[in-house]
C-alpha cells in the first residue's frame, strides 16, 4: 500500500467586497493558458487571500483609534494613585486609607457594569435593534470610548466608575470584535491585535506626559512632584479634548467599516463555507 494521501488544507471562503478593489489585481491571473495551479502562490493570490488581507485593512483604523482608551486607562495606575496621596484618606482617629485601595472603585465598576449590561442594557438593546446580541461590538467600543472621553472631563473619584465602565464595554467589544472579524486562517492574529492597542496606549500616555512636561515644565508645570503646585486639571482637559476627537475618527470608522460575511451567530456557528479549491480572477 502506498502512502496516505495528504488531504487539502480547507479554507473558509469570503465574498468578495468592493472595498480596496485594488489589492484584487493579485487574484488576476495574466497567463490563463499557464493555469492557478502551476501558478506561485506569491505570485498569484486566490479570492480568499485576497478578501482576507481586506479583513484585516478595514479592521484598521478601528484598530487604532481604541489605542486612546487605554491611554486614559494607563492614568488609573499612575496620576489617579498619586491624586490619592494627596488627599485625606483619614477615617476615624487613626486608620488610613492606603492610596493604592482606591483602585478598588475602579474594579468595582467594572463588576457592577457587567451584570447592569447583560441583564439591562441586552434586553433593552435587542427590542430596540433587533440584534441578538443586543449591541454590536463596534456600538460597545464606541460607549467605552465615550465613557473616557467623560471621566477625563470628569477627573476626580467619577473617573474611576467611568473608566472602569467603559473598560467593560471597549474591552469586551475589542475582543469580541477582532475574534469575530479576524479571517479564519489569521485567528491567531487576533488577540494580538487586541493587546497591542493596551501596550500602545501605555507608550502613547508615556509620550504625552513627555510632551506636556518639556511644553509646560519650565514656568508653570502641569505635572509637577507635588500635584497641589502643578495643573493636571489641564493635562485631563488635554486628554478629554484629544480623546474627543478620536471619538468622532473611530465613529467616522466605524461608520464605513463593513462587518464580514458569515459572521458567526448567537450560537457560535459560522455561515462561512468551505472550499478547498479557491478561484482567481481570469
Amino acid at each position: 500500500m502506498g502512502p496516505p494521501a495528504r488531504k487539502s488544507k480547507r479554507k473558509e471562503r469570503l465574498p468578495h467586497t468592493d472595498q480596496f478593489r485594488f489589492l484584487d489585481h493579485a487574484a488576476i491571473n495574466e497567463d490563463p493558458a499557464a493555469g492557478a495551479s502551476s501558478s506561485s502562490k506569491w505570485r498569484l493570490a486566490t479570492l480568499t487571500d485576497v478578501e482576507e488581507v481586506k479583513t484585516v485593512a478595514r479592521m484598521l483604523p478601528i484598530w487604532a483609534t481604541t489605542i486612546m482608551f487605554w491611554t486614559v486607562y494607563a492614568q488609573m495606575t499612575t496620576f489617579s494613585v498619586s491624586q490619592a496621596t494627596t488627599m485625606d484618606r483619614r477615617v476615624g482617629g487613626s486608620f488610613q486609607i492606603p492610596a493604592g485601595s482606591l483602585t478598588v472603585f475602579f474594579v468595582g465598576s467594572i463588576l457592577l457594569t457587567v451584570p447592569v449590561y447583560d441583564r439591562l442594557v441586552v434586553p433593552v438593546a435587542r427590542r430596540v435593534s433587533g440584534n441578538p446580541h443586543g449591541l454590536t461590538p463596534l456600538q460597545r467600543i464606541a460607549v467605552g470610548l465615550a465613557l473616557s472621553v467623560v471621566a477625563m472631563a470628569g477627573a476626580a473619584l467619577t473617573e474611576f466608575f467611568l473608566v472602569g465602565a467603559g473598560e467593560a464595554f471597549t474591552y469586551i467589544g475589542q475582543l469580541d470584535f477582532f475574534l469575530r472579524e479576524c479571517p479564519k486562517g489569521m485567528k491567531t492574529m487576533s488577540t494580538g491585535l487586541f493587546l497591542s492597542t493596551l501596550s500602545l496606549g501605555f507608550f502613547v500616555s508615556s509620550a504625552l506626559v513627555a510632551a506636556v512636561h518639556r511644553v509646560t515644565g519650565d514656568r508653570h508645570p502641569w505635572i509637577a512632584n507635588d500635584l497641589n503646585k502643578g495643573r493636571l486639571d489641564n493635562f485631563y482637559w488635554l486628554l478629554a479634548a484629544v480623546c474627543l476627537a478620536n471619538l468622532l475618527v473611530y465613529l467616522v470608522a466605524a461608520r464605513w467599516y463593513k462587518y464580514k460575511a458569515g459572521r458567526p451567530g448567537a450560537d457560535g456557528s459560522v455561515n462561512g463555507v468551505e472550499m478547498a479549491d479557491e478561484p482567481t480572477l481570469h
